[in-house]
């Protein structure tokens, strides 16, 4: 479906979509436009042009306004840009949430313009991801602060122009989850407390969308400068200053998974970092384990959604120098597209009425062993991430009788998500 730029977000339209497996090939060794930094103008005419470029798997749309009035741009490639097609995962990446951390910002714009030259140039394996994922690129989250930011200052721009870091302003629900624990109380779909204070612009513009449920986001990554690793979940500890101690979601095998296939896809994240450049434990960390972060945006993925989402940290210069960029995009490019990937990894399926086969929204899927659920879409569709192994899996939803099946999950790109769907019965 052709869309134009600036085109406003549509009502989520769900169409029954074939699962198609991932065919993985050699991705091409040409450089994008990556060899020199865009400033917000320059950014935005860049996102309009990949869009022109591919009007038929790209949609240009805002979340929102910076402090400084400037929009929140997101890049769409999907294969029907607009809507949200039933069984297919999304997935985004946000960039430059720290002003003067400005790596991860020319990394998407490259991204957005690789998958769609690659896409028109029929590479398989772009051409599957595309054809099976939904995917949201938003270089910027903190546009007010690039504007600022130097390449020789580490602090000037980090902060949004309010003098807030955005990385520090979203709901804290850590010590809510960590008092449940004991309880056996789920670590999932926590509510935001009523006593919240306001947050910062650009955070209220980014809750609003990852809680709009027109997009049901599975897998994410945020990408951020000062370190060379990929920091995952939990990000704040438990006890204050409990140095090296990791913090353990109910996913921290997964989570760890996750963050190895980054790392390893990556050039030189693994056993390649410069010296003095934190590296955690062969290019990934337990973020609580590093230092702790108290209102961060991977945690509050975690707990308030159905999103699981890590921290990349692409490199110790905060703002390389423009002669860099090439390089950052070789060192990058594969290991943005696998990660991309891994969305696939897992069950997904439809949790539907058996009585007329309508799709029932918000049921909770359980995995036996894991106390963490994820809900069912508005269109009933769902998706559990889960590393490879057998599993026990139930899906209830409020007057319907509860149903458990048990489920395999396989390794391999080419295998994507195991399918496993439930009818649900009227509760008498």
């Amino acid at each position: 479906m052709t869309t134009t730029p600036h085109t406003v977000d549509r009502t989520m339209m769900p169409t029954a979509t074939t699962d198609r497996t991932m065919m993985p090939t050699a991705t091409t060794a040409g450089i994008p436009k990556c060899s020199e930094y865009h400033d917000y103008e320059e950014m935005t005419e860049f996102m309009e042009d990949v869009n022109k470029r591919c009007p038929a798997i790209t949609r240009l749309y805002n979340v929102g306004q910076s402090v400084q009035g400037r929009k929140l741009w997101v890049i769409e490639i999907s294969d029907n840009p607009g809507m949200h097609e039933l069984g297919e995962p999304e997935f985004k990446y946000i960039a430059n949430m720290h002003g003067n951390e400005v790596r991860g910002r020319e990394l998407l714009l490259c991204l957005a313009e690789y998958l769609c030259e690659e896409f028109t140039a029929g590479n398989q394996r772009i051409v599957s991801l595309v054809q099976n994922t939904r995917i949201h690129l938003m270089p910027s989250m903190n546009p007010d602060g690039f504007e600022v930011a130097d390449v020789n200052d580490e602090v000037t721009g980090r902060n949004n122009a309010q003098g807030k870091d955005l990385n520090r302003g979203f709901p804290a629900l850590n010590k809510i989850a960590y008092a449940g624990e004991a309880t056996g109380v789920n670590q999932d779909h926590i509510p935001i407390p009523a006593d919240f204070n306001m947050a910062p612009t650009e955070v209220q513009a980014v809750m609003g969308w990852i809680k709009n449920p027109n997009y049901p986001f599975v897998l994410s990554a945020n990408l951020h400068d000062g370190a060379l690793v990929v920091n995952y979940p939990y990000d704040e500890r438990k006890v204050a200053n409990a140095d090296n101690v990791d913090v353990k979601t109910p996913d921290d095998d997964l989570f760890k998974h996750l963050s190895n296939v980054y790392a390893q896809a990556h050039a030189t994240m693994v056993g390649g970092a410069p010296a003095g450049c934190y590296n955690g434990n062969n290019g990934i960390t337990n973020g609580a384990a590093w230092y702790s972060v108290v209102g961060g945006m991977q945690d509050f993925n975690y707990l308030h959604t159905n999103c699981f989402e890590v921290t990349l940290e692409l490199g110790c210069p905060k703002y390389p120098p423009e002669k860099d960029l090439p390089q950052e995009w070789n060192n990058n490019r594969d290991a943005l597209v696998s990660f991309i990937e891994k969305v696939h990894l897992g069950i997904k399926g439809m949790v539907t009425n058996k009585k007329n086969g309508q799709g029932i929204a918000n049921a909770r899927i359980q995995v036996n062993g894991i106390n963490h659920d994820v809900l069912s879409a508005t269109g009933g569709d769902y998706w559990r991430l889960l590393e490879p192994g057998m599993y026990n899996v139930t899906a209830s939803a409020a007057g319907f009788i509860s149903q458990t099946k048990g489920a395999t999950v396989i390794s391999g790109t080419n295998a994507g998500a195991t399918i496993l769907n439930f009818q649900l019965e009227d509760a008498p």
